[in-house]
């Protein structure tokens, strides 16, 4: 699961051969760990109006170093390009001008963030072209940046205000290295629910998180880095899975439960199981899933029905037990993992396509469920991420899908599980209904 090519390349002889050769020079992401800054370097915040005025305070109540005006030739660790008053395409250009001057001046792994607001949200035609515009320009941006830097947009439903709860919890999040590989992205903010932790640190404190699929890979990521966020965890895996899952559940001092998620009593086993053993259940992370590819012309009834009973049939059922349940009011969250696979499509994975967009579909229809428990659901959409499955794909197949994005190399499970921890959060309790993707900016497809 190394990405061997990105290490030769940031060393000694290594780094040297690929200058002179010309090779693509893929840096190491700055990820996150706990106590770090949350940027290295200055804060430019670019824009004008209320919005960008009260963006910048909060910023300085962080203790960010906040610059309102470029100083030439400064190391910058991130630019904040505030949009939300664009009205037609030519308001555009001054804000995103100024920015483009200072673009030179980000320091390695730095961050430019977009805030504007969503194009749905009106009905003014040259309104709605200056929010769209601004997909565009983002996208297009991210794909320029180099030296591990970023570039993604926070989207403000008409009512939210550049410093609601989740805007600056989006904020921090796409600031900071739990971002390290997301590129190109947007979120949107659609109200002024959630609230950011008191501790940074440990965002989920005293949360009970359910997580499925658990015993290895980016299911067992995702347990670690919700119990380093202070969640309480309870790993679910199937029973043949039992050994790694009981491994994971005592690295995280939480608790295993075997159980095939596909019965159908799943639902009502995870919320008893959490509610006996934990005294309630505040998060379910659907995360399990299978692969069983074959092209559409030799699909067969076994592969098709099992890939879709477990990646979302079984998910459905699930979240039909917990809406039910007195135990899953209290500001809930759900959040599943995609793929971009449902995005774009994967050649002979029709099957796994199908059932990762109806987790899009699914997280998009049950958010106002939830939104009446003060609860949200989200999705995670993964590129490639290096873990066992990736590393048995063949040396050439491999290299190429690592290098088909902005930042040309695989993820790691960790990036997945960051966002995962981030959307679970109160921080992103005004987001919900979306599907972030965690790939790179993958050059290929949607």
């Amino acid at each position: 699961m190394t990405d061997k090519y990105t290490q030769f390349v940031n060393r000694g002889l290594g780094k040297d051969i690929a200058k002179k050769l010309g090779l693509s020079q893929p840096v190491v992401l700055r990820r996150h760990r706990p106590g770090q800054p949350l940027v290295q370097g200055p804060v430019l915040v670019q824009g004008a109006g209320s919005g960008a005025d009260e963006l910048a305070a909060t910023l300085l109540s962080w203790n960010l170093d906040v610059r309102r005006h470029a100083v030439p030739r400064e190391k910058l660790g991130a630019i904040i390009l505030v949009l939300d008053e664009a009205a037609r395409p030519e308001d555009l250009e001054k804000p995103v001008l100024s920015a483009a001057a200072s673009l030179r001046d980000l320091a390695a792994n730095a961050r430019v963030v977009t805030v504007s607001r969503a194009a749905a949200g009106t009905t003014d035609p040259a309104t709605a072209a200056a929010r769209q515009g601004v997909d565009g320009l983002l996208r297009s941006l991210a794909k320029e940046l180099r030296a591990g830097a970023t570039g993604n947009g926070i989207l403000l439903a008409d009512g939210a205000r550049t410093t609601s709860p989740s805007a600056l919890g989006a904020l921090r999040f796409f600031l900071s290295g739990r971002s390290a590989f997301v590129d190109g992205q947007f979120l949107t903010v659609s109200s002024e629910a959630g609230h950011l932790p008191a501790d940074a640190e440990k965002p989920l404190a005293g949360k009970v998180a359910v997580v499925t699929g658990a015993a290895r890979g980016i299911g067992a990521a995702i347990a670690r880095t919700l119990y380093r966020d202070g969640a309480t965890v309870v790993v679910v895996d199937i029973p043949a899975a039992g050994d790694h899952l009981a491994k994971v559940a005592n690295e995280v001092h939480g608790t295993a439960l075997q159980l095939d998620i596909s019965r159908e009593d799943a639902g009502q086993r995870i919320i008893d199981h959490a509610v006996e053993r934990h005294g309630g259940l505040d998060i379910l992370i659907h995360n399990a899933g299978i692969t069983r590819d074959k092209l559409l012309a030799n699909m067969d009834q076994g592969r098709w029905s099992s890939v879709i009973a477990v990646n979302i049939a079984a998910q459905l059922r699930i979240n039909e037990a917990l809406l039910a349940s007195e135990h899953f009011r209290n500001s809930p969250r759900i959040v599943s993992v995609a793929s971009t696979s449902g995005i774009a499509g994967n050649r002979g994975q029709t099957n796994y396509a199908a059932s990762k967009g109806g987790v899009m579909g699914m997280v998009r229809a049950t958010a106002p469920l939830l939104a009446a428990h003060g609860g949200s659901i989200n999705a995670v959409a993964p590129g490639f991420i290096e873990t066992e499955m990736t590393d048995r794909i063949p040396f050439a197949t491999r290299e190429v899908a690592r290098r088909l994005n902005s930042l040309q190399q695989g993820g790691q499970p960790g990036d997945v599980a960051e966002a995962i921890a981030f959307l679970a959060s109160d921080a992103a309790g005004g987001i919900s209904g979306e599907v972030l993707r965690v790939c790179g900016q993958n050059l290929v497809g949607a």
